[in-house]
This record gives C-alpha cells, sequence and structure tokens, in this order.
C-alpha cells in the first residue's frame, strides 16, 4: 500500500498517511490512458469549421464559353474546384467530435493516471490548503517551501474552504485546482506534479475505488 508523509505548508512531514492502493497502486493501463485522453480533447473541439462546395459558392451560373470549337477544355462553371475561386471538393463542414467511453473505461484511466504519478514519486499530501490571506506572492512561498517549481494541480474536497488559496493561485500560469469528483486523466497527466490535502486523498481513495 503507498505510503506518504503529510506535509504541512511549511514543508515539514506531521505524519503519514496510506493511500488506497487499489487507487494509487495498481499497474498503470498505458492504453485506457491513452483513449481517455484523446477522447477528453476530441470533446473540446468546437466543430465549427465550414467551406462551401461549388452549389455554395456565389456566381457561376452561366457556361464560361461553348462546348466546342475553342481548343480549351470544356468548362460548365467558373465556380468548379478547379478554377480559382470554384467550390472546395470534400471540405469540411460543421461535426461534433464527441465519443463516449464505458464508464469502468474511465474510472480505470483515472486510476491508472493516479498510480502513474505515485510509481513516478510526483504525489504530495498537505494537511490542507488553508491560508490567511489572498495573495499570490505568499502563495508562491508556500509553493516553494513544497518544492513545486513546475505544472502543478492541487485537488481537494468539495468539504473544505480553500477559497483564499484558489484566489492566490489563480495568477500563476503553473497552478491549477481541482476537486476530486472534477478530476480527469487529462489533468492529471497533463500536470508535473499532483498535491493532495488529506481529506481530498483519503476521498479520492473511497470515491474512484
Amino acid at each position: 500500500m503507498p505510503k506518504l508523509d503529510v506535509l504541512n505548508l511549511e514543508g515539514k512531514s506531521v505524519k503519514t498517511l496510506d493511500l488506497n492502493e487499489a487507487v494509487f497502486g495498481i499497474e498503470p493501463n498505458n492504453q485506457t490512458i491513452f483513449e481517455a485522453v484523446i477522447m477528453q480533447r476530441a470533446s473540446t473541439r468546437q466543430g465549427t469549421h465550414s467551406t462551401k462546395n461549388r452549389t455554395e459558392v456565389r456566381g457561376g451560373g452561366k457556361k464560361p464559353w461553348r462546348q466546342k470549337g475553342t481548343g480549351r477544355a470544356r468548362q460548365g462553371s467558373i465556380r468548379s474546384p478547379q478554377w480559382r475561386g470554384g467550390g472546395i471538393v470534400f471540405g469540411p463542414k460543421p461535426r461534433s467530435y464527441k465519443y463516449n467511453l464505458n464508464r469502468k473505461v474511465r474510472r480505470l484511466a483515472v486510476r491508472s493516471a493516479l498510480s502513474q504519478h505515485a510509481l513516478d514519486s510526483t504525489i504530495k499530501v498537505v494537511e490542507n490548503l488553508t491560508v490567511a490571506n489572498v495573495k499570490t506572492q505568499e502563495f508562491v512561498t508556500v509553493m516553494n517551501a513544497l518544492e513545486l517549481n513546475r505544472k502543478t494541480l492541487f485537488v481537494v474536497s468539495n468539504e473544505e474552504d480553500v477559497m483564499n488559496a484558489y484566489l492566490s493561485m489563480r495568477n500563476l500560469s503553473n497552478t491549477m485546482l481541482l476537486t476530486v469528483q472534477d478530476l480527469s486523466t487529462y489533468d492529471i497527466v497533463n500536470a508535473d506534479t499532483l498535491v493532495f490535502t488529506e481529506k481530498a486523498a483519503v476521498e479520492a481513495g473511497e470515491v474512484l475505488a
């Protein structure tokens, strides 16, 4: 069973915490991680791209020259695809890129991504994220104490009051804060380090198992 030190906001260890092996200790399934990431990225595509085919381009109603006798190739419209300003052949049209994976596959992908972070020792657990003031510089001090200098995902419980922490970190380009319920495979994979509050780590072990 994975065991981690629980740190305070000064970076000092205050206790240890056993993580749920069914969530943080499985053998990562890279295929499900790949499929879940592709699904999530595809679902964010707007799909509003559009081109006009020859029937939709304005103009070109008249045959540009007679069928025979000119020595040139026969043409029926100056809006044919081979003409400049003509229609587009098989161009993109508005469509939805969304698709779904089975719930079991999505859950396995999240557990696999968390377990990979555990294997890589890129998970930290803090007592809480309770800060007294809404000051970005003070939160930078907290991150330095926790040795967080790369892209970091903070995970908290819905029951915790972390508004001051959220307001303090939102101007930092390399930080993100999510609740356990909002965790997604892409967000986990995209982060270099995961920082769970103690309550969120316990909750993740219960909810995602």
